[in-house]
Formats: structure tokens, C-alpha cells, sequence
């Protein structure tokens, strides 16, 4: 006979898979439209996932980092007479060439330090400056939203997706799996028990879920974890009765040394990150065509290389968005040159565009907000900052 011990251990399993014990599968979502927000922590250099190779002082600049025009070997794939994407990037590249990817470069938040907690947790909250409130920008979304349940894929819900709306998580478990027989039981003795039974049948669900998906092979720590959660997320955005909003964090991308190189840690990143993205759109399946994938890093970096042979905190850097209702095909940038007088502060790519933009474009085009609420309520004392015109079909 199940005891209640054993529910307990049974939903301890289960939760690592689950994420919360209230985890909402079956919320209505209220739009067919899907968002995703990854965030690439650690600071992404720009100029090497997306290399300016027409621009005249970009050899110059970058020295050992720079990587060479289209058409030679180990050169950057074309975007336009410009930009090019890192050949790493690959799959990416058939997105842009299938107008499924925008590239903006010369973007940041309004953060002009160089602290990964500040910038982070700035680009997170939405304010104008670090720790200006506790909720992030895309719960405070979801909160204006009638009908759309946001999840966080990964260990912790990150900033971004905390405040007054409820929201769930979930996350790869290591544990092993629980005794089917027993699971089957323990639902039928607490099928009436007004506190386990809905959590724990949310809890199966996602289980099972996932593990009709390829079972939890490779879904344990580490940087392969990225690509997991982009097949997660995918697997439950696609489910008619699923969440519209998911955020993925992927960490790792601070390359102070040996940035160059096959086994760098940010070649690793790259090649995981267009892994991840092509991984997204085949768990969508026919949802990605009403999906868009928001890519941002809290800040760029230095356009010279140090004497590490990397690179260190900057200033403006890109973004990519991805999806099918993405107007892509092309690189959107009010490109400030690389001159030494073009520089911020004689170090940094210059900013040109703003991150709210894009992202209030995107909650306009996925969500339906409007622009009182954009301004106001999810990026505050913003109405200098309009919705990014054109991006979104």
C-alpha cells in the first residue's frame, strides 16, 4: 500500500522534473503567438558572433579576433556587404537566408558600466538602473497579459520572469526515475487531496512529456544543457494547452582569455548556441511560425583584444531574433564605425539602439500590449523609447 512517505519521495522526483509543484500545463493560453527570451549571460562579443568585416578599421581593430570576408577560408558567412555571421554559426545563416533571422547590431540596454550584476539585473527589471524594482519586465508582461503562462527552463526562475504573475519552472533531473506502478498508485490515493493531487498530476504530465521526447539522456548539468532546455522549451510551447512565454539562461559567455581557438570556450558556446536554436524550431514544429526567439547578452565587449588573448567587459554588442513571424533576412544596425573618434570611450562598439526597443516590439507583436502599458508599467519612464517599427509580421 503507498504511504504518504512514499508521495513524498515519489514527488521529490518528480518536482526536479516539474520545476515547481505548481507547474501550469494546462493553462489557457489565450494567443497562438509564442515568445522566447534567451539570455546569454557572461557578455557575448559581438564582433566575433556577428563581425563587421566591410567596415574599414575592423581588421585593424580586432587583430587576432578578427575574422575574415565571406568567400575565404574560415571567413565569416554573408549577411550583407557589412556583416557576416561567425562560421560557427551555420544553421543560424539558413535561418537569416529564409528571412527566419534578424540580426541588430550596435545595441545595449541603458546600462553604461561594466558590472555583470548591474547590467544583468538592469536588462531584467526593465528600469532605467540596476535593482530598480524586484519584478522583471516579462512578468510584469504577462501580468498586463489575459491568458498567456510564462515558464523558466533551468535550475532558478531568473529575474526577468519574477513578479505578480504566477509563473512555473522546470529542469532537468538527475534522479532516477520513479517506479511507474508506484506513481500509479500514489494518483489514485491522492487523487482527491486538495493539496497534492494538482501538482502532482502536473508534475506526471511534464515527466512524461519529456520523456516521450528521448527519456532524460543528456539532460543533466553542464554547458550540453543549453541545447536540453531549447528542446524543452520547444516540447512545451508546442502543446495547444501549454505556456506562450519560456526563458532560457545560458551562461559562460565572459571570455577575459583565450577567446581564439577550436576548444575556447566561446567557440564551444556558439557552436552549442546554434545547436540550441535549430533544436527549438524542430521541438516547435508547426508552432514556430507563430514563434519569436528574443537572443541578448547583458553587454558587449571590447573591440581590441587584451594581452589574454580575449576580450573584456564593453558596451554595445548584437542581438538575434529568430522565428516564423520574424521579419528577417537582413542586419538592422545604425552602424557607428569603428574609428578610433566612433568609439565609447575609445574602447567599446558605441551604442545605437536600444534593447527595449526590441523587446516592446516583441511583447506587441507576441502578447498584444499596448503602448501605455509598454511605457509605463513594464519598461517605466521609457516613452522616449518606441517599439522597434517592422520587425515582427
Amino acid at each position: 500500500m503507498a504511504t504518504r512517505r512514499d508521495a513524498l519521495q515519489a514527488l521529490g522526483g518528480l518536482i526536479a522534473v516539474a520545476g515547481l509543484p505548481g507547474l501550469a500545463l494546462a493553462a489557457a493560453p489565450g494567443t497562438e503567438r509564442r515568445l522566447v527570451f534567451v539570455f546569454l549571460r557572461g557578455g557575448l562579443d559581438g564582433l566575433s558572433a556577428v563581425p563587421a568585416y566591410g567596415d574599414p578599421d575592423f581588421s585593424s581593430k580586432r587583430g587576432a579576433l578578427a575574422i575574415d570576408a565571406p568567400g575565404t577560408t574560415g571567413g565569416a558567412l554573408k549577411l550583407d556587404g557589412t556583416f557576416g555571421l561567425n562560421p560557427l554559426l551555420v544553421e543560424m545563416h539558413k535561418l537569416y537566408e529564409v528571412n527566419e533571422l534578424a540580426v541588430l547590431h550596435a545595441v545595449a540596454s541603458p546600462y553604461r558600466e561594466r558590472s555583470h550584476f548591474d547590467a544583468q539585473n538592469l536588462l531584467e527589471n526593465g528600469t532605467a538602473k540596476p535593482f530598480g524594482r524586484e519584478a522583471g519586465w516579462l512578468n510584469v508582461a504577462l501580468a498586463e497579459t489575459a491568458g498567456a503562462s510564462g515558464l523558466a527552463l533551468g535550475s532558478n526562475v531568473p529575474l526577468v520572469l519574477r513578479g505578480p504573475a504566477t509563473v512555473s519552472s522546470w529542469s532537468p533531473s538527475v534522479l532516477p526515475a520513479p517506479d511507474p506502478d508506484l506513481l500509479e498508485r500514489l494518483a489514485q490515493l491522492y487523487r482527491d487531496d486538495p493539496l497534492l493531487a494538482k501538482p502532482f498530476a502536473a508534475a506526471r504530465e511534464a515527466q512524461g512529456l519529456m520523456e516521450g521526447q528521448e527519456g532524460r539522456r543528456g539532460m543533466g548539468g553542464g554547458p550540453q544543457a543549453a541545447v536540453a532546455l531549447a528542446k524543452a522549451a520547444g516540447t512545451f510551447l508546442a502543446k495547444r494547452d501549454g505556456p506562450r512565454v519560456a526563458t532560457i539562461d545560458f551562461g559562460g559567455w565572459d571570455t577575459h582569455a583565450n577567446q581564439i581557438g577550436e576548444y575556447s570556450p566561446l567557440t564551444r558556446n556558439l557552436r552549442l548556441l546554434d545547436r540550441g536554436v535549430v533544436t527549438l524550431k524542430s521541438a516547435l514544429g508547426p508552432a514556430w511560425k507563430q514563434t519569436a526567439v528574443l537572443i541578448v547578452t547583458e553587454f558587449g565587449r571590447t573591440v581590441a583584444i587584451n594581452g589574454s588573448r580575449g576580450t573584456d567587459h564593453g558596451t554595445a554588442g548584437v542581438a538575434l531574433v529568430a522565428g516564423g513571424v520574424v521579419r528577417g533576412g537582413r542586419v538592422i544596425a545604425d552602424w557607428p564605425g569603428l574609428s578610433d573618434r566612433a568609439l565609447h570611450e575609445s574602447r567599446d562598439l558605441r551604442p545605437t539602439l536600444d534593447l527595449r526597443a526590441v523587446f516592446k516590439a516583441a511583447l506587441a507583436a507576441q502578447l498584444g500590449l499596448g503602448e501605455a502599458a509598454l511605457e509605463t508599467k513594464v519598461f517605466p519612464d521609457s516613452r522616449g523609447v518606441k517599439p522597434l517599427a517592422g520587425l515582427f509580421a
